[in-house]
């Protein structure tokens, strides 16, 4: 690996780090904005719709905790540095990514998270139609990742 690759590289990760910041204060100010308007009244929600709005929102805050860590950690360490450069760059796991929906299905499940979270906080039936589309979209995307893993 050439040592430009390996500076941009760096650059790529220190930007990903400030991207995920941004999430950060993004999820934040969801949740302060929400609260605001009255969102997540127990009276209207279901046992099912408390536990997967905190699931997801609290589980993606940890997430993108541990994404921020983890490239801090890439960028303190060379040799991880250069492992996960190699590993973006393997055909296989991007021909494996692309198989199974790449990027597009990607965004669209964030999405899906997002939509589910907010209607688990003010509408049960919208709620569970959302709830059923991502979980259709979780299934189908590991079942193609799945299937296209054994060739």
């Amino acid at each position: 690996m050439k040592n430009s690759n390996n500076h941009s590289f760096s650059r790529t990760i220190k930007l990903r780090i400030r991207i995920l910041w941004v999430i950060v204060a993004l999820m934040l100010a969801y949740m302060v904005i929400i609260s605001e308007l009255g969102g997540g009244d127990s009276r209207i929600m279901t046992p099912l719709a408390e536990s997967v709005s905190r699931i997801i929102f609290f589980g993606g805050l940890i997430f993108v905790c541990y994404r921020i860590y983890f490239n801090k950690k890439l960028l303190e360490n060379r040799l991880l540095l250069k492992e996960k450069f190699l590993d973006e760059q393997d055909e296989r796991n991007q021909y494996l990514h692309d198989k199974s929906g790449g990027i597009v299905v990607d965004i669209l499940m964030i999405l899906l998270l997002f939509c589910t979270v907010t209607t688990a906080l003010f509408n049960m039936v919208a709620f569970y139609v959302s709830l059923s589309v991502l979980t259709a979209t979780v299934l189908l995307k590991w079942v193609s990742y799945m299937y296209y893993h054994r060739f």
